[in-house]
């Protein structure tokens, strides 16, 4: 299976038309599932000038792009830095894991200063995004039968219940598998089977499946109830300053690969 960071990823983000900010690996690699015909996603934060938000155009807000590199299908999103905020100022736990991402592609000081005011954005309703995710999933998974969207049910409710209990995002399921006394003992078995073909159909008990995921659903509801974490964010205005210094001034330090 590809290392994705022994990949020429660098190029990718070099290629971009506006300064990036960071480039991480999301999706399975990052998830602790990948398959060997998994692609690559690619997730970051670009720097629009400050001229492409005040004038009458609208901006390039979020690009995305799909095709292949080095014979790996590559899946690439940014968004403007100032629309990346927002998003995680909106209990947004999918943006949080792409900025915390210990796969990275590309850094600089502005990541780091982002990553360290993350904390201040995290919020006991978090939950209700792992909770809808897990459904989305769920839903897809009986549409389909197939692992991968089981594997992702299984995943954001862990991440979920973690973050509820711990106040911290682990988004890496093999991990979660072991810091939580109350995952499946089965869920190892379906990772390996999952890294054989990404879109294989799920070997199992469907009606004990069932149940553990309603299971978890319980906990992470329990998890919701108990957590110290805050109801609302604590970091906007901080993270207003942040996003209107790093516009008006760019970015601190030369990039990093």
């Amino acid at each position: 299976m590809t290392d994705v960071l022994d990949l020429d990823l660098k190029a990718v983000v070099a290629e971009q038309p506006d300064p990036v900010l960071f480039a991480t690996v999301s999706g399975a690699h990052l998830y602790g599932f990948p398959s060997r015909d998994s692609d690559v996603d690619l997730r970051g934060v670009h720097l629009l000038p400050a001229a492409e938000l005040v004038g009458l155009r609208e901006p390039d807000e979020t690009r995305s792009r799909m095709w292949f590199h080095d014979g790996v299908e590559m899946d690439l999103v940014t968004h403007d830095l100032r629309k990346f905020v927002r998003l995680m100022l909106r209990r947004n736990g999918y943006v949080l894991e792409q900025l915390l991402s210990p796969l990275v592609v590309h850094t600089t000081d502005a990541h780091r200063e982002l990553a360290a005011l993350a904390p201040g954005v995290l919020t006991s309703h978090h939950a209700h995004h792992y909770r809808g995710f897990a459904t989305t999933q769920w839903r897809l998974f009986e549409k389909t039968g197939e692992l991968k969207p089981l594997l992702y049910t299984f995943r954001v409710l862990l991440t979920g219940i973690h973050l509820m209990r711990s106040g911290q995002v682990q988004a890496d399921l093999p991990t979660l598998v072991e810091q939580t006394a109350q995952a499946p003992a089965y869920l190892p078995d379906l990772i390996a089977a999952k890294a054989e073909r990404e879109h294989g159909a799920a070997d199992i008990d469907h009606a004990r499946v069932s149940g553990d995921v309603e299971r978890l659903h319980t906990l992470l509801d329990e998890a919701q109830g108990a957590s110290a974490l805050p109801d609302a964010p604590s970091a906007y205005d901080a993270l207003h300053a942040f996003v209107v210094r790093v516009r008006l001034e760019g970015f601190r330090g030369a990039p990093e690969g």
